[in-house]
C-alpha cells in the first residue's frame, strides 16, 4: 500500500520503509573488459557511541556516493557504521552486500544480534567475525576506512597485506590518526593508501584507482607473502 510517498507493508503495519529502498538499482559501474562491478568495502564500528556525532551522517554520505558512482557496497552485514552506509546506498537505489560471521540466519538475528535491513544479499560465511573480515575484503576492490575499533583495524590489515586500493576517512574520531601510526610504523611503502575527509572525494579516487589497476594486464599474479613455493614475490601465469 503506497502512503505519502512511503511504503507500507501489510503484514506489518508498524514498518515503514523509503520507497527507494525498495527499487531496482541503477545502472553498475562496469569494469574495462568485463571485469564486472566494482565493489566498495565500507570498514567501520558497529558501536559508534564515541565516534561523533557527524560520524552517522558521514556513513550514509559515503553509501550514497558509492551508489552514485554505480559501484556496490559491501560491509560486514552488522549495525553502527556499515549499517548507516548501507543505508545511504539504498537511499539512492543502490546494491549492498553484506558478509555475516554466521553461517545461517538464524544465527545472524539470534546469536549474533546483527540486523537484515539495507541488504540486498547477505553471505552467511560461518567462519565468525575474524573470517567474516577476511571474506569480506577479499570480495571488494576497495576498502574505506571510517571511524572503528579492533574489527575494522583488522579489516584495514587484510587490505594492507593484499594490497587493495584503501581510503581513510578523516573526522572527529582518532582512527584515521591510529591507522596512520600503523602504517609509518610498519615501514613498507604503500602508495594505494589515501587520506580525505571528504566521503565523495574519497570514493571518487578509490574507484578511479581501481579501474587503473585493472586496465593492466591480469594475467599475472603479483605473491605478495614473504615465503612461497617458489620464493618472495613469485609471479604466476594464470
Amino acid at each position: 500500500m503506497l502512503l505519502k510517498g512511503v511504503i507500507l507493508f501489510p503484514m506489518s503495519s508498524k514498518r515503514i520503509m523509503h520507497p527507494n529502498h525498495l527499487a531496482v538499482p541503477r545502472n553498475f559501474c562496469r569494469l574495462p573488459e568485463g571485469f564486472g562491478v566494482v565493489k566498495v568495502c565500507v570498514s567501520g564500528a558497529a558501536e559508534t557511541g564515541y565516534c561523533g556525532l557527524d560520524a552517522f551522517e558521514k556513513a550514509k554520505e559515503l553509501g550514497r556516493e558509492i551508489a552514485k558512482q554505480g559501484a556496490i557496497i559491501t560491509t560486514g552485514a552488522t549495525t553502527g557504521f556499515p549499517l548507516y552506509a548501507a543505508m545511504g546506498a539504498k537511499d539512492e537505489c543502490g546494491f549492498s552486500i553484506g558478509f555475516s560471521p554466521a553461517a545461517t540466519e538464524r544465527e545472524h538475528v539470534n546469536v549474533y544480534k546483527l540486523p537484515l535491513d539495507y541488504m540486498d544479499v547477505i553471505v552467511y560465511t560461518g567462519f565468525g567475525y575474524a573470517g567474516r573480515d577476511l571474506l569480506l575484503v577479499r570480495s571488494s576492490d576497495a576498502v574505506v576506512i571510517g571511524c572503528g575499533r579492533i574489527g575494522t583495524l583488522n579489516e584495514f590489515s587484510v587490505a594492507f597485506e593484499d594490497r587493495r586500493p584503501i581510503g581513510i576517512l578523516e573526522g572527529t574520531w582518532k582512527t584515521d590518526e591510529i591507522v596512520r601510526h600503523v602504517i609509518d610504523s610498519a615501514h613498507r611503502p604503500n602508495n594505494k593508501i589515501i587520506y580525505d575527509a571528504d566521503p565523495k572525494a574519497i570514493v571518487e579516487r578509490l574507484i578511479e584507482m581501481v579501474v587503473k589497476d585493472r586496465e593492466k594486464t591480469n594475467l599475472v599474479f603479483n605473491n605478495h607473502d614473504r615465503w612461497s613455493p617458489s620464493g618472495k614475490n613469485a609471479e604466476y601465469i594464470l
